[in-house]
């Protein structure tokens, strides 16, 4: 599934939000939809709900007993962070019933200067970015994304992607990083695409994340053909494939992840790594965007 792909951009919002360091994201509305960047704690306490439901009560994360009691999924890095939302806006009204929440798909934004001096990146827990972080230019963490089961499609896949392109040429963001996940802890399972990952789609040497040496699992596969690469990117998980098909490369070694039951790589997107169809065609939605406020 073709994640970043064109749709009519010109279904955009006229109210904006504004990112804890300065920079105006216009919203976009498509049909129900609408994606935004959070404006308040009630907005981030949305998302940490979200984010809950899906890591922990459908995939099967452990959650901490404070994590458990609040049903939050929440951590040192939201308040400080921007985090994009997207709402169903049929649901709004519905919360005073009940129903279900607005809040149907969100992406965590970290930049080093939503960092407090004693903090590192999220990412730094599982894998050494210190190239990254040497990078001569603007860097953002991509990081806790999810949507819910019901919204699992291309539109909101879309919406996600189009507020991250907005996000990127707005703030000028030369290089995107994060932790993607397979499902489980077992990377034997996912040998194969690891394996085919590694292969072909390395980062540089330059760039190049790898996991922590305590953590280190080896994605390279004991029988080296890589078969049919068709194969393998169908056995992508679908966030993965979406880096993969806009320019990521992944670091070297994968992590189990306890807490949240899976099996991480480090995935890095150079902005100038974008495929020109996309680039192009986000840096004039964006411009557009702009010119509506």
């Amino acid at each position: 599934m073709a994640i970043m792909e064109s749709y009519d951009s010109s279904v955009v919002g006229s109210q904006s939000a504004t990112s804890p360091i300065g920079r105006v994201i216009p919203p976009i509305i498509f049909g129900n939809l609408e994606l935004k960047l959070a404006k308040n704690s009630y907005d981030i306490e949305a998302a940490q709900k979200l984010r809950y439901r899906v890591f922990y009560e459908e995939m099967g994360a452990n959650p901490s007993p404070q994590v458990k009691r609040l049903r939050l999924d929440h951590d040192e890095f939201d308040d400080g962070a921007d985090h994009l939302l997207v709402t169903d806006r049929r649901l709004r009204n519905n919360l005073s019933g009940g129903g279900r929440h607005p809040v149907i798909g969100t992406y965590r934004l970290l930049q080093r200067a939503h960092l407090d001096p004693s903090q590192s990146f999220y990412t730094a827990n599982e894998f050494d970015i210190s190239k990254i972080l040497s990078f001569p230019g603007k860097i953002l963490e991509l990081g806790r994304s999810c949507v819910d089961i019901n919204y699992r499609n291309r539109v909101t896949l879309q919406l996600l992607w189009q507020g991250i392109a907005a996000y990127v040429f707005s703030h000028k963001i030369d290089l995107m990083f994060g932790c993607a996940s397979f499902p489980g802890t077992q990377p034997e399972i996912h040998q194969p695409a690891l394996a085919y990952l590694r292969s072909q789609h390395q980062a540089p040497q330059i760039i190049r994340p790898s996991a922590l040496p305590k953590k280190y699992i080896d994605m390279a596969s004991k029988h080296e053909a890589i078969g049919d690469e068709v194969i393998k990117i169908n056995n992508l998980p679908p966030l993965i494939k979406g880096y993969i098909r806009v320019g990521g490369q992944v670091g070297d070694g994968a992590v189990i992840d306890s807490q949240f039951n899976t099996t991480d790589v480090c995935v890095v997107v150079k902005t100038e790594s974008l495929p020109t169809r996309y680039r192009r065609h986000y840096e004039r939605s964006f411009s557009k965007s702009m010119q509506l406020q």
